[in-house]
């Protein structure tokens, strides 16, 4: 971009051309003008000119933060799995988290639901902000099932690497990309499987709290301890409002049909996935 403030300045390689003296009076020195200018304006007037003079620039950029912002979340997050896993593994899997997300914003934008940018949390994955409600139920699972469907082909995709290095890192990542997209079906809010049960069938979203519940007790976990947490204030507050909201919950046979199939298949799926993968380590 091109810099106006010192355009006659380094755009002249000319000498100065000296005019000759005027003829008349002698004329008083004058400060120039646009000294004269800041002066009398004062720091608010260039204040106001600084705005006018670089706010296109600004907002030329504006478009670029929810970039800047995913990148520098996706960067913190790999730094910060690399102080235990090493980088090669944080990259990869914090890819996979991406992939997993996209698969949410590009059934989101089909919907027509308008939503931020993947966001990363170093320790607790990812998400993406809806900036509005689904018109309903069905769109809810379409949306929540996209990210574990785009997930897993991510996870599989992973597999040939393996298969041509033979180096167990790619295996490791597939099998741990696998279990991400498997937890994530849980079928409880805010997990994809809750969204999922928020068509086919609401009262699973208290099966899905006793098996969250019971994992806390077997492997207590602060991350599954907080979706512990979120689920029951958001399983509690739908709940109490099923009623009112009747007509979001209202999904035609055939379409929760089509989303039982893809929860069903996914499940299967990512079972075998993950008895593949597994890689048996003597103790």
């Amino acid at each position: 971009m091109s810099d106006d403030r010192h355009g006659t300045q380094q755009g002249s390689w000319l000498p100065p051309v000296v005019a000759p003296a005027p003829s008349g009076p002698p004329v008083e020195d004058r400060e120039p003008r646009g000294a004269a200018l800041k002066r009398r304006l004062g720091p608010v007037g260039v204040a106001l000119f600084a705005l006018v003079k670089w706010g296109k620039a600004f907002l030329l950029l504006l478009p670029k933060v929810k970039v800047l912002s995913t990148a520098g979340t996706a960067f913190a997050s790999v730094a910060a799995y690399a102080l235990f896993w090493g980088w090669p593994f944080a990259v990869v899997f914090v890819a996979l988290l991406f992939v997993h997300e996209m698969g949410h914003v590009i059934a989101l934008r089909r919907e027509g639901i308008r939503a931020g940018a993947p966001m990363f949390i170093p320790f607790l994955g990812a998400v993406v902000a809806m900036k509005q409600l689904p018109k309903d139920a069905a769109a809810e699972a379409r949306v929540g099932l996209a990210g574990p469907v785009l997930g897993s082909l991510g996870a599989l995709a992973l597999l040939p690497i393996y298969w041509a290095t033979g180096s167990e890192l790619w295996l490791n990542l597939a099998y741990v990309g696998f279990l991400l997209n498997l937890f994530n079906l849980v079928p409880v809010t805010p997990l994809d499987g809750g969204r999922a049960m928020a068509a086919l069938a609401p009262w699973m979203w208290f099966v899905g709290l006793f098996a969250v519940a019971v994992l806390v007790f077997v492997h207590p976990n602060p991350i599954i301890i907080l979706i512990l947490l979120v689920g029951i204030y958001d399983v509690y507050r739908r709940w109490k409002r099923r009623h009112q909201d009747r007509a979001y919950y209202t999904v035609r046979p055939a379409t929760r049909a089509m989303i039982a199939l893809v929860y069903l298949v996914l499940l299967v799926g990512l079972g075998i996935g993950l008895d593949l993968t597994y890689v048996h380590r003597a103790l």
